[in-house]
């Protein structure tokens, strides 16, 4: 299984398969709002590069507009279908090449393959304006199959939808102290990791973003998820290898093993 995981921060993350990069809702700043990057250095210019771009659903913290801007002219970017109308902004980023999706669709991007499919969660611009687009999982095949879930909760339909892996990059937390319906927690993501049974697994979104003036507050929602999956994970899914990442550390599932 040929493929090479690098866990940026929150819900970045580069696969490498098949000699493509794929990147994974880039957010490459150090303060977003409210939030500020506790853990982890920022990620290299490097990190930037990629061959096809995904992004999961319209939040700020996953659809971010100046790490987009970062991207090299003629990228290839896909968006959940409705976005550059929800965020006018991307229509600005005309080097880009935007491709609107919806669960289903399948896109080639040179030698990998792309399909889409759905996740549970509020796809919305918060905190204002319509739901005009879904939010969005990917499963990217090349020489392996790796499921990036976006954000999500736990859904009945969700392994029918992603079929079979090899890597599953799965949400695991959050960025404050209580997560809501339409996200998964260490507990939840080893359920769905029960349910996906991929070969390894890699936690995501949690231990980098946190809201200023509140590290006092439950910071054990902070720093412990991705312990907290691994130790899940063992419980209801022994077979799965689990490889918690530290920022800006690479594996390759295989050489794990």
């Amino acid at each position: 299984m040929p493929v090479e995981v690098t866990w940026w921060g929150h819900a970045t993350c580069t696969v490498e398969d098949s000699g493509a990069r794929v990147l994974t809702d880039p957010l490459f700043a150090g303060r977003l709002a409210h939030l500020h990057r506790r853990r982890g250095a920022l990620p290299p210019p490097a990190a930037a590069v990629a061959d096809l771009v995904l992004v999961s659903h319209l939040h700020a913290d996953h659809l971010h507009l100046p790490s987009l801007a970062r991207l090299a002219p003629g990228t290839r970017v896909l968006v959940p279908r409705g976005a550059p109308r929800a965020v006018p902004g991307l229509r600005r980023l005309r080097g880009l090449r935007l491709t609107e999706v919806v669960p289903g669709d399948e896109v080639r991007e040179g030698p990998l393959t792309v399909r889409v499919v759905p996740a549970l969660h509020d796809g919305r611009r918060l905190p204002i304006g319509p739901h005009r687009a879904p939010a969005l999982g990917y499963v990217v095949s090349g020489a392996a199959r790796t499921y990036f879930a976006g954000d999500t909760g736990l859904f009945d339909e969700m392994a029918d939808w992603v079929g079979e892996v090899d890597v599953a990059l799965l949400p695991v937390g959050g960025w404050g102290p209580y997560l809501g319906t339409g996200h998964l927690d260490a507990g939840r993501a080893a359920e769905a990791l029960a349910r996906l049974r991929p070969r390894s697994a890699v936690p995501v979104h949690y231990g980098t973003y946190w809201p200023i003036g509140m590290d006092a507050v439950r910071p054990h929602e902070f720093h412990t998820p991705g312990d907290e999956f691994v130790r899940r994970a063992a419980q209801l899914a022994p077979d799965v290898a689990v490889h918690r990442l530290e920022h800006g550390e690479s594996v390759r599932p295989e050489a794990a093993r």
